[in-house]
């Protein structure tokens, strides 16, 4: 047997939504989908994207990011959350993690915040791992004081909550979501940029389509340019067969709650083995265990069984550019190195059957009684 480590769900809506666009009809699937993803989580606006890179980008530009100011953000982040500052001339700063969660260290985040007052530090980004979410009224709480924006990284948090409220509706000035995240490819790309401040959203959307404005009494290819904009835009395909998939998504992860408990009770106290922190939220958007000791010789014999596993992440200062550009240590952020040694992610989504969960299961537990 082969268990992927993530599949696309193509459902029957999505094939109706897509062939409403190929046919041509009379149907804004991005206007529709934007309206329909702030009713989901329950924000003031929302702005359709290319990609997550995309919402994460346009989110810099509408917070007008500058060369020489400074963002900052786990060390454990996928790449491109450091990469659309340093498209700014912008400084990423990394923070270590929590040993538990695997998000950013909220007191490593606080005494850094404390030390570097007015120092041109313009935004945090918050990377939810695996959909889990740090202490956001704590983070809220920071920001105010230390008076800088947070951008949440939602990319694995699309329908997680936090005490009751979907992310996206929390408290952050700006969420962006990632249709087609890390590992999980999709046959689809998107990302959304959400935000409740309409002065944030009103910059993002001019300058999402190159910051052209149009009189709308005029003729349509009558048009001004004022500012330096990109394109942004989400195609109406994709924004079609995403409306389906936001649709379903909290029928999604209702089954891979099912999965994770299934992982949860088999793994749980297996030696060598460490299953994630439980929390009534946890999406599990990522299951993710703590392999003690070689864990890329645990993924490579999974690999031979035919299961495919994933890395959340690796940390931003083993990767070239980050290590030379600051002269970085791999041990300047000791618990994201200890944790990048041990971690892997499960394959887990909701188009998987239980027969593939007890193969995984059955796998994983026969890695682990080889290891001494």
């Amino acid at each position: 047997m082969k268990v992927a480590f993530c599949k696309y769900e193509s459902s029957r809506e999505a094939h109706s939504n897509v062939s409403d666009v190929l046919d041509g009809e009379d149907i804004d699937q991005v206007k529709e989908l934007e309206e329909e993803f702030a009713s989901y989580v329950d924000a003031k606006y929302a702005l359709a994207t290319s990609h997550g890179t995309a919402a994460l980008h346009l989110a810099m530009l509408a917070l007008d990011l500058k060369r020489g100011d400074k963002v900052v953000c786990s060390v454990n982040a996928h790449p491109s959350v450091p990469e659309v500052v340093r498209h700014f001339d912008a400084e990423p700063v990394f923070i270590d993690i929590d040993a538990q969660t695997y998000n950013i260290n909220l007191d490593k985040l606080e005494a850094y915040l404390e030390d570097n007052k007015a120092k041109k530090l313009k935004a945090v980004i918050i990377t939810h791992v695996a959909g889990l979410c740090a202490d956001l009224s704590r983070l809220y709480a920071m920001a105010t004081i230390y008076d800088v924006k947070i951008v949440e990284d939602a990319s694995e948090a699309l329908g997680a909550t936090y005490k009751g409220k979907k992310i996206g509706s929390t408290g952050a000035d700006i969420t962006c979501f990632n249709f087609s995240s890390h590992l999980k490819k999709d046959v689809c790309n998107g990302g959304m940029l959400v935000s409740n401040s309409e002065e944030i959203i009103t910059r993002a959307r001019l300058l999402s389509s190159h910051a052209m404005v149009r009189d709308e009494d005029s003729l349509e290819y009558v048009y001004d340019v004022t500012d330096i904009g990109f394109d942004y835009s989400m195609s109406q395909l994709d924004a079609a067969y995403i409306r389906a998939k936001v649709g379903e998504q909290d029928a999604n992860l209702e089954r891979i709650q099912e999965i994770a408990q299934m992982y949860n009770k088999a793994l749980d106290g297996v030696n060598h083995i460490s299953i994630p922190k439980t929390n009534a939220e946890h999406p599990y958007s990522l299951y993710i265990i703590k392999v003690d000791k070689n864990r890329d010789s645990f993924a490579l014999e999974l690999k031979k069984h035919g299961v495919e596993v994933g890395l959340h992440y690796i940390p931003l200062h083993f990767l070239s550019y980050y290590k030379h550009k600051y002269l970085l240590k791999v041990n300047n952020f000791p618990i994201a190195l200890t944790t990048y040694q041990q971690v892997m992610s499960l394959p887990i989504y909701a188009s998987m059957q239980n027969k593939e969960v007890q193969y995984v299961i059955d796998k994983v537990k026969a890695v682990a009684a080889t290891r001494v």
